[in-house]
């Protein structure tokens, strides 16, 4: 490396240590297991010389494309553009996976030192007239390049990555753009540590056993545990889900769901230094100005243009038709439980919402005579994922076997081998699935080595499973709600998306499609929680072995649709608030304003002083969903018009549905337009009845 020294100084001053670039693992190859990430080499020492490093090869990568002297072909451009950067990629894939499940200070720290100057990284491609000179010339040759549909679409994808992110821009204009880029990264990061702070800050510490009057011996045992860890006397309870979720649904002490309520609703919303309320106004802003810079009327309609819904308009109709189907329905369930409550004791005019999850599982029990309590016996966490793996073999013929040998970034996390049907390898997944302190809360999947063909080469995914389940006690393993079982199945959806991707372009690949599209192989395998065939091949109780009974199974489907209006508007006014911020000029308005106007539609329930949910809606201020949440229900749509497909096919045992599925869907990635890989797989578009049916939402 090239250190330019000045002349200037008069005496030699000791040189600051540098890194030893010979021993940096991901200069290297990787001497591991398919050549996965040596999770237990990295360093934090070693991650930003191995990024300034990805980023020299990378502009040479890209100076090469641009210096060319062979006028520009799909080949020597988009390809090779395609094929650029592939250190850096190898390095931000490892860094910014751990930065949501094992983060730590430091790495923090050097996440946002790294943020700004990949954003300068990216911005130095978007806005290189060159590159984009050529990368247009191949598009407007288009229509005579005869390529096939995986290749026309790179092409495409392409051009609009340049066109959609300032290449037409005069220089002012990428000026500005450069900025505004380099700040939304900075303030995006600094949302998600904000929100990762107030999570691990707070515990609530109960001394005084009577105060645990209605909590299961589980949840008892966990918040024991938890207090011994933290050092505490008596039982802590915390925000992350597993603690948080239980005692909201069976904790007599009204108080203390009230107390934990507001702690969880009010995170990075009381003015201290984790609030984000000024961090949402400048995200917002800055979306919108970089969608004007960019000649588009809003962020949402930026965002849309690339998306399975193709605008704003039709997202907004689709979300407020669904209103219309959800809100009556959540009236008449409401009113049910609040009629339930008052012959139960409660004695006020309306249920608040610390109540609806304590009264609604006690109605579920009377209604169906089912709880958490019952089912969970049935879903020990390792059968439950051995029942996904299950599932895939019937579906797909693909098989996983555990390994011990491939590096982990914690002990916690376990490896597996996938193979498909004719035995050859075709993944590593990696599973990891309990709450730590330096992960952050909810459920998700990433890739730490995606997909591609290379050099004749089919190379293969290393995909990554994310969740924060309940931890096994000192007495029991990790037993899941059902809530946490489709959980699982649905990241374990995502993931099957990325291992049996099969495409011959990375940034094609996989999960790499349209936001309202990508939620469809995840929302289809949570179908299979629901159904008898499935469940028997995973639901047994942990202590004998004893296979979910018949009576069992049928409480579980009939107790499917329990208050899903009231779940159906709960999504629904996180759709609403997100197109809020997103399709319109920025208002100005306080986020407690932008939340009661949404409220007033899509909330039944009495407002709370000191409360809001963007201050931790990560997804869409820390996370890509923005302009995108509406994607969950369209996706529902999709799901539940294929799985009805499934069905029709014979479930598990006919292959016809899934092999369809797999070839148009799973494998294509995004080399298609989604619709066109939906009618592939489906022979039709789908149709929103299934999904209404689904939710009984209509007959």
């Amino acid at each position: 490396m090239f250190v330019a020294v000045s002349a200037s100084i008069a005496f030699a001053q000791p040189s600051p240590p540098q890194p030893n670039m010979s021993q940096n693992p991901f200069l290297v190859p990787y001497a591991t297991p398919h050549q996965t990430a040596p999770f237990d080499k990295i360093t934090n020492a070693d991650y930003l010389p191995a990024i300034k490093e990805g980023m020299v090869e990378g502009r040479k990568d890209v100076a090469a494309i641009v210096n060319n002297p062979a006028k520009p072909t799909f080949d020597n451009t988009i390809v090779a553009l395609e094929r650029s950067g592939d250190l850096l990629s190898k390095v931000t894939s490892v860094l910014f996976n751990l930065n949501s499940a094992e983060t730590t200070p430091e790495l923090q720290k050097i996440v946002k030192e790294a943020s700004p100057m990949l954003s300068e990284y990216r911005n130095d491609i978007a806005l290189n007239d060159k590159l984009f000179a050529r990368v247009k010339a191949v598009y407007d040759q288009r229509a005579s390049l005869k390529l096939n549909p995986e290749a026309a679409m790179l092409l495409e994808k392409t051009y609009k990555r340049f066109s959609r992110n300032g290449a037409n821009l005069d220089e002012k204009g990428k000026e500005r753009l450069r900025a505004i880029d380099k700040e939304l990264s900075q303030l995006s990061l600094e949302f998600g540590e904000n929100v990762l702070n107030e999570t691990n800050e707070y515990l609530m510490q109960v001394t005084d056993e009577k105060d645990l009057a209605g909590l299961p011996d589980y949840v008892r045992e966990a918040a024991k545990a938890t207090a011994k860890q933290k050092g505490k006397e008596g039982w802590v309870f915390t925000l992350q889900a597993p603690s948080y979720g239980p005692f909201m649904q069976y904790a007599d002490n009204r108080e203390l769901r009230k107390k934990l309520f507001i702690a969880y609703n009010s995170r990075s919303f009381q003015g201290n230094k984790n609030d984000n309320s000024a961090i949402i106004a400048k995200i917002v802003n800055l979306r919108y100005e970089r969608a004007n810079l960019l000649g588009y009327k809003t962020h949402a309609d930026f965002v849309l243009e690339e998306s399975m819904a193709g605008s704003t308009n039709k997202v907004q109709s689709f979300l407020t038709e669904l209103v219309t189907y959800a809100r009556p329905a959540a009236e008449r369930q409401l009113a049910e439980l609040t009629t339930y409550a008052k012959a139960h004791g409660f004695n006020e005019d309306k249920l608040q919402a610390w109540d609806n999850s304590y009264y609604a599982e006690k109605l579920k029990k009377e209604k169906y005579d089912l709880d958490d309590e019952t089912l969970k016996p049935y879903f020990k966490l390792e059968n439950v994922l051995n029942g996904a793996f299950t599932v895939a073999n019937k579906l797909y013929g693909i098989t996983f076997k555990e390994r011990k040998d491939i590096p982990v970034y914690n002990p916690e996390v376990k490896t597996f081998d996938v193979f498909d049907k004719d035995g050859k390898f075709l993944a590593v997944f990696y599973g990891d699935y309990f709450p730590r302190p330096g992960k952050r809360s909810g459920a998700w999947m990433n890739d730490v080595q995606g997909q591609k063909v290379e050099n004749g080469e089919n190379i293969r995914p290393h995909i990554v499973n994310v969740c924060n389940f309940t931890r096994p006690t000192d007495t029991k393993p990790s037993l899941l709600t059902f809530y946490e079982v489709t959980t699982l199945f649905h990241e374990f959806g995502h993931g099957l998306h990325g291992m049996l991707a099969n495409g011959t372009y990375e940034s094609l690949s996989g999960t790499s499609v349209p936001r309202d599209f990508v939620e469809l192989p995840s929302q289809v395998m949570e179908n299979w929680c629901y159904d008898p065939e499935a469940l028997k091949l995973f639901a047994k109780h942990y202590q004998t072995g004893e296979v979910i009974p018949n009576e069992l199974i049928e409480k579980i489907r009939a107790s499917q649709n329990f208050l899903a209006g009231l779940a159906n508007l709960r999504q629904l006014r996180f759709g609403l608030v997100d197109m809020y911020y997103h399709s319109q000029k920025p208002t100005g308005e306080s986020i407690s304003q932008v939340e009661s106007k949404i409220d007033s539609v899509a909330n039944l329930f009495p407002h709370v002083d000191g409360v809001a949910f963007s201050p931790a809606f990560s997804h869409i201020f820390a996370g890509g969903y923005s302009a995108g949440y509406y994607s969950y229900k369209w996706s529902e749509v999709l799901d539940a018009d294929a799985f009805e497909f499934f069905k029709e096919k014979g479930g598990l045992e006919n292959k016809a549905a899934a092999d369809s599925f797999r070839k148009n869907v799973l494998e294509k990635g995004g080399s298609e337009k989604p619709m066109e890989l939906y009618k592939k797989f489906r022979g039709r578009e789908p149709s929103p009845k299934a999904m209404l049916r689904r939710s009984g939402l209509i007959l």
